[in-house]
């Protein structure tokens, strides 16, 4: 057996990708992005325009903050030239810490966070019509760190930045798929 590379270009699948574009490759499957622009000749609603037009409602305590940062970030938060707000997005967070594993003087080592976020997307018209509910979960954990307050601070922090992004994310598909089905406004 001869540790020589074969002769001749090798083609990978990332090298592939790269060279014809990623964009390319996948248009060509029917492949279009939910919140982006709308594709010419489909009847599809625009539903960028329509995660853009959401206003996100109050929330409270610090993961509640990350969420509403994450959520404006994935649903293309309204500048003042973008659309009116025609949505109302209320959420409420509902972490819940568990302690899974324990030192030998009985102080926790490993803590579990579960977070349920359970939301409603709503008209702003008068009386508001509901569009679409859910509730969105995700899980996390991280290890306490024996002496070391400020890491297991940081890791805390991690921890609840991570699930809020995953939170965050469920729920802009989940609000881009009640959107594929409404007409636009």
């Amino acid at each position: 057996m001869s540790d020589q590379p074969p002769a001749g270009p090798v083609l990978r699948r990332r090298g592939l990708l790269a060279a014809l574009g990623a964009p390319a490759v996948l248009a060509g499957c029917g492949f279009h992005p939910l919140n982006g622009p709308p594709v010419e000749g489909e009847g599809s609603a625009a539903v960028g325009s329509q995660l853009a037009a959401i206003r996100i409602g109050p929330t409270y305590s610090r993961p509640g903050q990350l969420l509403h940062q994450s959520l404006e970030r994935r649903l293309a938060a309204r500048d003042r030239s973008g659309p009116a707000a025609r949505y109302l997005l209320t959420t409420s967070i509902l972490p819940s810490y568990e302690a899974q594993g324990y030192r030998r003087d009985g102080s926790p080592s490993r803590i579990r966070i579960a977070m349920s976020v359970p939301w409603t997307l709503a008209t702003l018209a008068v009386p508001p019509q509901q569009i679409a509910t859910g509730t969105a979960r995700a899980f996390d954990s991280f290890n306490v760190v024996d002496n070391e307050f400020f890491s297991s601070v940081v890791s805390s922090e991690a921890a609840e930045r991570r699930l809020v992004d995953q939170i965050a994310e469920d729920i802009t598909i989940r609000l881009a798929l009640a959107f594929r089905d409404i007409p636009a406004a």
